[in-house]
C-alpha cells in the first residue's frame, strides 16, 4: 500500500529525504542548481536536469514553439544561476501521439534557443505517454567561479533582475482567478510562455556575487534556499521589488503575490559585497537589463519582510510547490 505520509512532503523535503546522498566524485551534488563535476582543464561541469508535465507546468493546448523555448529555458535557466556557459543538452520526451506538424513546431522553438546559446542536443529518449519534456544540460564554469547557494554573507546586497510577477499575473488571467484588459494580457503573457534565461549575468556576476539561484518557484521560497544553505537570514523591501507597469496597476495584495510568491520568472536572485555596487551597476547597463537592490543579507536566521519605512509587511503566503500546491 502507499505510504500515507507521503502526502506530507515537500518537493524539497522529498528530495532531502530519499534522494540527498554525500558526493564522491562530484564537486558538488543534490542541493544546488546544477550538480559540478570534474571537466575539462581549468573548469567544472555544470549539470541540471528539469521536467515539465502537460497540466503541471504547462497547459495542454500551449503552442508548441512556445513549449519547444520554455522546456530549454528553464534548463538553461539553471546554467546561468551557478554562471556557467551553455555546452549541451538531452532530450527525453514522452508523447501520447507523434503529430508531425505539432513536432516541427516544438523542435524550432527549442533549437532556436539552443542556437542563441551555443548549446547543441546530443541524445535522448523517447516514448508514447502523457505529454512530458525532461531535459538534461550542461555547461562550463572555472573551478572555484561557481555561483552557488551556499556563500551568502551577512552585509551582502540582495539583487533581483529584470521584473518580477508578469508570469503569475498571466497565469491568474488563464485560470480565471482575475480578469486582465487584452493588451495587460498580451504584455504579461510572453513572461509565462517564453521566459529569458539570464546567462550573460551569471557569467559576468562570477566573481562579482556571492550566492545566486534562479527564481522558479517564487521569491520567498528560492531565497530561503539561499538562507537555508548560507546560514544568514534576510532583510526584503516589498516596495524595491521590481514590476512592470501592467503588474504596477493591479491592486496592491495581488502585486505582492506575484512578485513574492508567483514562480516562473526566471530572473536571477543574488547577493553581491556593498563595495560591488558600481560594478553591477555596469554589468546591468552593458547587457541592458535592470538590475535592482532589494534587501540585505543578515546574521540572524529568518526572512523579515518589511516596506520602505522599515514596517513589517503584512504579506504571510508562500511559494509553489510540487507536491503541496493545487
Amino acid at each position: 500500500m502507499p505510504d500515507s505520509s507521503s502526502a506530507q512532503l515537500s518537493e524539497f523535503d522529498l528530495i532531502r529525504r530519499f534522494f540527498t546522498r554525500p558526493a564522491h566524485k562530484a564537486v558538488l551534488g543534490v542541493g544546488d542548481d546544477c550538480a559540478l563535476i570534474e571537466g575539462r582543464p581549468g573548469h567544472h561541469l555544470a549539470i541540471s536536469t528539469d521536467m515539465l508535465v502537460s497540466g503541471r507546468h504547462f497547459f495542454p493546448d500551449v503552442a508548441p514553439r512556445s513549449l519547444g523555448h520554455k522546456a530549454l529555458a528553464v534548463n538553461l535557466s539553471d546554467l546561468a544561476a551557478m554562471g556557467a556557459e551553455p555546452r549541451a543538452f538531452t532530450l527525453a520526451l514522452a508523447l501520447p501521439d507523434a503529430q508531425a506538424a505539432w513536432l516541427s513546431e516544438l523542435a524550432a522553438g527549442m533549437l532556436e534557443l539552443a542556437d542563441a546559446h551555443g548549446c547543441e542536443l546530443i541524445g535522448g529518449d523517447t516514448t508514447r505517454g502523457p505529454l512530458t519534456l525532461s531535459l538534461t544540460v550542461f555547461g562550463d564554469v572555472p573551478v572555484h567561479k561557481a555561483l552557488r547557494r551556499d556563500a551568502a554573507r551577512p552585509g551582502d546586497d540582495i539583487w533581483v533582475s529584470g521584473t518580477l510577477g508578469d508570469a503569475r499575473l498571466a497565469l491568474g488571467d488563464f485560470r480565471g482567478e482575475w480578469l486582465l484588459p487584452e493588451p495587460d494580457f498580451s504584455q504579461v503573457r510572453p513572461r509565462m510562455d517564453t521566459p529569458t534565461p539570464r546567462i550573460g549575468l551569471g557569467m559576468a556576476l562570477r566573481g562579482v556575487a556571492h550566492a545566486a539561484l534562479d527564481i522558479s518557484d517564487g521569491l520567498v521560497g528560492d531565497l530561503g534556499h539561499i538562507l537555508e544553505r548560507s546560514q544568514v537570514g534576510a532583510l526584503l523591501d516589498v516596495d524595491a521589488l521590481p514590476r512592470s507597469t501592467v503588474l504596477a496597476s493591479q491592486p496592491e495584495p495581488r502585486q505582492l503575490e506575484c512578485t513574492l510568491a508567483g514562480g516562473d520568472d526566471y530572473e536571477l536572485c543574488f547577493t553581491a559585497p556593498v563595495g560591488e555596487r558600481d560594478h553591477i551597476a555596469a554589468i546591468g547597463a552593458r547587457l541592458g537589463l535592470a538590475l535592482t537592490r532589494v534587501g540585505v543579507i543578515t546574521p540572524e536566521a529568518g526572512l523579515r519582510l518589511v516596506d520602505r519605512d522599515g514596517n513589517p509587511s503584512a504579506y504571510n503566503g508562500t511559494s509553489f510547490d510540487h507536491f503541496a500546491s493545487p
